[in-house]
């Protein structure tokens, strides 16, 4: 007789374990349930349950794939953002819960009615999450990426927010075409990992997270340098510019749009103390 998934996620525990995966217990509720088929709810009602031999076969992929350092979130092709789950694949970043503050800081500033304006959306978790969480607002979002804006699109679908959301592929170092108007808000998180240091990243992120979606330019700085040129015409008297960067970029982020005329840059720290946004608005 085959194993219950109740044995199958023990078992699945334990090989993460003996690999160094701290977080062991939770990733084998996650990889089973996936491989099933099920929510992580489902998964603990059936656990009594024997899967078929094709489920047997998708837990074992599924585990070979994380032990080889793949990322959980790539294997089960989603992962949670401001409280609602995302679908990622290997053309958009990981959403990683440092990114919360860049989102919260555009709901803050953002008016009744607001229009929001995301570049380097990837796959769209902080512009959507401001729709989803705001039924007033409006967004554009741009990504050059056409396999990530297609991700975006999917997760505006499942969000509820499409009839909200104006998508465009093209390039965040270039100005804004004029058509698209003002924005009250402007965010991205941009590609800000100098290119000399992509070699020496977490394997993790390395290997299998999309480089053009980390490579900042010789000093990771190059989309602020760009931001500080173009987005003036953008953004409305008053509005607010927001951009997350890499730990210890922030002041020399910050000084860029200085030196642009850019008002009162401000940072702001992550949970973890990192200084990890910087905002600045027009006079």
């Amino acid at each position: 007789m085959s194993a219950s998934y109740q044995e199958i996620v023990v078992d699945t525990r334990k090989a993460l374990e003996q690999a160094g995966i701290s977080s062991a217990g939770l990733e084998a509720r996650l990889l089973v349930a996936s491989a099933a088929g099920k929510s992580p709810d489902e998964l603990l009602r059936d656990l009594r349950m024997y899967p078929s031999a094709e489920r047997l076969d998708a837990v074992a992929e599924y585990l070979r794939r994380r032990l080889s350092g793949e990322p959980l979130a790539y294997i089960i092709g989603e992962w949670g953002f401001m409280g609602r789950i995302f679908e990622v694949t290997h053309d958009t970043l990981i959403p990683r819960s440092d990114t919360e503050l860049l989102c919260e800081t555009a709901l803050d500033a953002l008016p009744e009615n607001g229009k929001l304006l995301d570049l380097c959306c990837g796959g769209g978790c902080v512009g959507l999450s401001a729709l989803a969480e705001r039924k007033d607002v409006n967004a554009v979002m741009v990504e050059l990426s056409p396999p990530a804006l297609a991700v975006a699109k999917r997760n505006a679908r499942r969000l509820g927010v499409t009839g909200r959301a104006f998508f465009i592929c093209g390039d965040a170092t270039e100005p804004p075409a004029e058509a698209l108007g003002q924005f009250d808000v402007i965010v991205s998180n941009p590609p800000y990992i100098p290119a000399g240091d992509i070699a020496a990243l977490d394997a993790s992120v390395r290997d299998f997270e999309p480089r053009m979606a980390l490579d900042g330019g010789a000093d990771g700085l190059d989309f602020y340098r760009a931001f500080a040129r173009n987005l003036k015409r953008a953004l409305k008297p008053g509005g607010l510019l927001a951009v997350e960067v890499g730990a210890g970029e922030a002041r020399e982020a910050a000084e860029i749009f200085r030196r642009n005329g850019w008002q009162a840059p401000e940072i702001l720290r992550d949970l973890s103390g990192i200084e990890r946004v910087v905002k600045c608005t027009l006079a």
